[in-house]
């Protein structure tokens, strides 16, 4: 674990990509995601999803475990779309996860399992934490938890399905949270983008400060991944 985890800690990586397993054929999961990680890929975007936070259904921790079991080296950046992250912690921490990301409208207002103490159920179960915001939240919704994480999550679609179109209007709210992060003491943030990323709208999304890259339809679709890889790093 320490070895994969330091990879988001380490600045001189930027960015990083992560090739979203939802874009993948499903035929050939092992395969593709092998694909990517030959072609320069930094390590795996898996979205959970439970049907009710976001109107589609996606993987289980089987699928994490099975990833891991062939990827012991891989980094797993796994992304709960889900009404109660609390529940999935410890199956997908146990799975092989190696970041488990929630979202702040899922936990924002509840009286049970507050944002810090999920983030203390998370940490609890050895995996570094991330913080998703969807295209109509505020950057100010996460502000009192930037000191307690290891990456943010904007979502530049609305959560659910893969292929959408790039909402330019959350370059906003990320630069205002890049500017958060420059401006603290404390460990190092990653800030991640994911939704609708391609070779042209990263032109956009690189100099809003985002230093992790999420892209699933347009990486496994792509026939030249390698490039891919390069051009979303702002290489090509």
């Amino acid at each position: 674990m320490t070895e994969r985890a330091d990879q988001l800690a380490r600045p001189e990586r930027l960015p990083l990509i992560f090739p979203s397993v939802l874009g993948c054929d499903f035929v050939r999961v092992a395969d593709e995601c092998a694909s990517a990680v030959e072609a320069g890929a930094d390590g795996l975007h898996i979205d959970i999803m439970d049907g009710h936070f976001v109107p589609n259904l996606t993987m289980g921790p089987k699928m994490v475990a099975d990833l891991r079991a062939v990827f012991p080296k891989t980094y797993l950046d796994v992304h709960l779309m889900v009404e109660r992250p609390e529940e999935y912690v410890r199956p997908f921490a146990e799975a092989g996860a190696d970041c488990i990301t929630f979202h702040i409208e899922a936990t924002a207002g509840r009286k049970v399992n507050n944002e810090r103490d999920l983030v203390g159920q998370i940490r609890g179960a050895g995996c570094q934490v991330g913080v998703a915001i969807n295209p109509p939240t505020t950057a100010a919704s996460i502000f009192h938890l930037l000191d307690a994480l290891d990456l943010v999550l904007v979502m530049s679609v609305h959560p659910g399905f893969g292929g959408q179109k790039f909402i330019e209007q959350t370059l906003e709210k990320t630069k205002a949270i890049r500017a958060k992060l420059d401006a603290k003491d404390e460990n190092y943030t990653r800030l991640e983008m994911d939704g609708g990323i391609n070779e042209k709208t990263i032109k956009k999304v690189l100099p809003a400060g985002c230093d992790c890259i999420v892209a699933g339809s347009a990486y496994f679709g792509a026939d030249d991944r390698a490039a891919t890889t390069r051009a979303l790093r702002g290489e090509g």
